[in-house]
């Protein structure tokens, strides 16, 4: 028998066999999925920490807002306008200045353009209207305009004007509706539901009633002054309504304008249903059409407007120096009124077209008056009000103390910082006992002192009579004419009895003067007494040309008779022929002793 031998594997061999397979499919697994999964947990780990997915996406966020913002999409501004108005919105109330200094370099330029096109604008507003306010034409418009009823403005805005689409309307093709419409400014519209329906059946009418091969739509209305320019679209269509003759380029605009609509609002023109209000973002566009151009001129200022902005800059600068001027003068009187002493300026300003000044005035005092006239100043330019006032300045209380104690001339007043006034010189008693009595009335004087005043009495008088009878006036030989080397003795005479003609009324006295002629002893006795009263009465005459009116003169001649020397020598021959004098100073019976 054929002996067969199986060999069972032991329990040992095979759990070798299984590690062993096992080992190997592991190491097979490495081999073959190990590099792919280190990848998937990198991956994961990207996902995860949210750091690393912040550092992946601000490396792409920049490019990614360039390419969105390049398809002219939107939805990307939407998105961004509110985190921006609120980062605005913080940074100013944060800190003001930084968003300030930011846009600062771009406000200057802004405004200078703004106010330059603002008054280039009102310049060519300003030359157009005086041109058509004084032409031919202007009458012509406007005899038109009060025929129509319509204004001025409208009429030259009409007779300018080469086009101006005037309407546009967005309408559903399928439906016939209404989608949007605009219309220009200064424009009456009617009802645009109704004239969209209208467009509506007239394509429909003319496309039932006339042979038209498909694809052929409307294109142009014409009526009067008006034409309607149709742009068909897929889905929409859009009418402008237009006033004059437009170029073609303007068909271009609208064509651009409904591809536009077709691309941005392709979903809303599907699905519309009678919502209108999917459209109200596509105004922009339609205004986009709304489009005129005006007949221009030659640029060519009129003359009137010339000789208007040169009469405007003249008065102007006219004005400017009158008003500096004015104020100049003004200021300049301002300060030399108070510099004024005894006057107090307290209001100044100017009131309905009038300067207007108040203030305290010593009654002594410049008249403001006369420093307006020095100052040029029409005096009924300005209104003043003065409140009187006495003013405590010495040279004030000195005048007020002269007008009230009336000093004599012999006598001068003075007074110091102490209202102390003194006296000096001479004066009669009578000035000296009165002044003590009034000078209590004159506000700021304190005391009056008469220390260093001479009282003065009859021997003024008799020294004055002594002085006069003291001169002789000597004559020429055999003739009445004074001696050239006579003038220093009439200019004694001639004060001496002024002085006599002064005094001579306090001490209540009159004066007689005597006036004595002379000759020596050569000829007769007749003819010397003769030459001798010619001689009284040549002095006579002269001395009544002074005017002593207090003092009673006369002339007498006494020829060779009471010579004043006696005449053995020649020189004293020449003293004899001479004229002397003699005072008499008697009581006065007629006049007032109060004085």
């Amino acid at each position: 028998m054929t002996e067969f031998s199986t060999h069972e594997p032991t329990t040992n061999s095979l759990d070798t066999n299984d590690d062993s397979e096992i080992d190997a499919i592991a190491e097979l697994r490495k081999l073959l999925i190990s590099p792919e999964q280190e990848k998937l947990e990198q991956i994961q780990k990207r996902l995860d920490d949210p750091q690393i997915h912040a550092e992946d996406i601000s490396r792409v966020l920049p490019e990614a807002i360039i390419l969105r913002s390049l398809q002219n999409d939107e939805q990307l501004t939407q998105a961004l306008l509110p985190t921006v108005e609120e980062a605005i919105q913080a940074s100013v109330k944060k800190d003001l200045h930084v968003l300030a200094n930011a846009i600062f370099p771009i406000i200057g330029p802004a405004i200078r353009k703004s106010i330059a096109t603002t008054l280039s604008t009102m310049l060519q507003s300003l030359n157009q209207t005086l041109e058509h306010s004084f032409s031919i034409q202007s009458f012509k418009w406007r005899l038109e305009a009060r025929q129509t009823g319509k204004s001025f403005a409208e009429v030259v805005l009409l007779r300018t004007l080469l086009y101006r689409v005037e309407q546009v309307f967005l309408i559903h093709k399928k439906t016939g509706l209404l989608l949007q419409h605009v219309t220009a400014d200064l424009v009456a519209t009617q009802d645009a539901d109704l004239v969209s329906a209208m467009l509506t059946a007239i394509q429909d009418f003319i496309q039932d009633s006339f042979p038209v091969k498909a694809g052929e739509n409307l294109e142009t209305l014409q009526f009067g002054e008006l034409t309607i320019w149709i742009e068909q679209g897929p889905q929409a269509v859009l009418a402008g309504v237009i006033r004059g003759n437009a170029p073609e380029e303007l068909r271009l605009v609208f064509q651009q304008v409904i591809e536009t609509i077709h691309r941005e609002f392709q979903r809303e023109l599907k699905i519309y249903e009678g919502d209108d209000s999917l459209f109200e973002s596509s105004r922009k566009y339609l205004e986009s059409c709304l489009q005129s151009q005006y007949s221009v001129k030659e640029e060519k200022h009129s003359p009137v407007l010339w000789i208007l902005l040169g009469s405007l800059l003249f008065a102007t600068g006219l004005w400017s120096f009158l008003s500096w001027q004015s104020r100049h003068r003004w200021q300049t009187y301002l300060t030399r009124l108070e510099a004024q002493p005894g006057i107090v300026v307290i209001t100044t300003g100017r009131r309905h077209g009038k300067y207007f000044v108040s203030g305290l005035r010593d009654p002594l005092a410049i008249n403001p008056l006369t420093l307006l006239q020095e100052s040029n100043i029409q005096p009924q330019t300005v209104v003043s009000q003065w409140e009187p006032y006495l003013s405590f300045e010495s040279n004030f209380i000195l005048q007020r103390a002269k007008q009230v104690l009336q000093p004599p001339e012999t006598g001068t007043l003075a007074i110091n910082e102490n209202g102390v006034l003194s006296a000096t010189g001479s004066a009669p008693q009578q000035w000296i006992t009165e002044a003590q009595k009034l000078v209590r009335t004159i506000p700021g004087i304190t005391q009056l002192q008469t220390k260093n005043l001479t009282e003065t009495d009859f021997q003024e008088l008799t020294h004055s009579q002594q002085q006069i009878e003291n001169q002789i006036l000597l004559f020429g030989e055999n003739n009445t004419e004074l001696l050239p080397s006579q003038d220093n003795k009439l200019s004694i005479l001639f004060k001496e009895l002024q002085n006599l003609s002064k005094l001579a009324p306090y001490y209540h006295k009159q004066i007689y003067l005597q006036i004595i002629g002379r000759t020596d002893e050569q000829g007769n006795n007749e003819k010397n007494l003769v030459l001798s009263q010619a001689r009284a009465y040549k002095v006579l005459s002269i001395l009544n040309s002074q005017n002593y009116s207090s003092i009673n003169m006369s002339a007498v001649g006494i020829g060779t008779k009471q010579p004043l020397f006696n005449q053995y020598m020649q020189k004293e021959q020449a003293l004899n022929r001479s004229v002397s004098f003699k005072v008499f100073i008697t009581d006065d019976t007629t006049s007032n002793k109060s004085l």
